[in-house]
């Protein structure tokens, strides 16, 4: 037994962690939050779903609506992706709605503005977001076939997309 153990003075606390330690913490802190979110989650929801208890009918009214989207959005059809797209001229969306077809088409980065391609016909409007933005945050999210979304997100940067609304 040495002096320390059998001492009743007090144990001294060297301080906070530092370095390493203070970043292990963190992460170990962080860790049991996300777990507990994760918990907490109930089976068989999926992330970002609307609770039960809103319906279908608040889920679209204004106050459920995320800021910046215009009348909530729709869900995911079966065998569709969703895929964002910033249009070249973000004063489109001001027409655009949730439910809305449109032709998705794109100008690859150095094409001559006539050169459009078509992307995907009669893609559905799943959700429209900051169409009011000036600050370039505004988007398009589409519900398009996984062979489309891959030509969507495979194209090279500096493509700009463009939609033509369908009746």
């Amino acid at each position: 037994m040495t002096a320390s153990e059998g001492s009743l003075r007090p144990v001294r606390w060297r301080g906070l962690p530092r370095g390493g330690t203070l970043l292990r913490v963190t992460l170990v802190a962080m860790l049991l939050g996300l777990a507990a979110a994760v918990l907490r989650t109930p089976s068989g929801c999926p992330p970002g779903a609307a609770p039960a208890a809103l319906g279908p009918t608040a889920s679209a009214s204004p106050a459920a609506t995320p800021p910046g989207s215009r009348g909530g959005a729709l869900p995911l059809p079966d065998g569709a992706v969703g895929v964002p797209v910033r249009l070249a001229e973000p004063a489109a969306l001001a027409v655009l709605r949730p439910g809305a077809r449109v032709d998705l088409l794109v100008v690859p980065a150095g094409g001559a503005a006539g050169a459009a391609v078509l992307v995907a016909a009669r893609a559905l409007v799943l959700d429209v977001v900051g169409a009011d933005a000036v600050d370039g945050s505004s988007a398009l999210y589409l519900a398009l076939r996984p062979e489309q979304a891959q030509r969507a997100v495979g194209l090279p940067e500096g493509s700009r997309f463009a939609v033509v609304v369908r009746g």
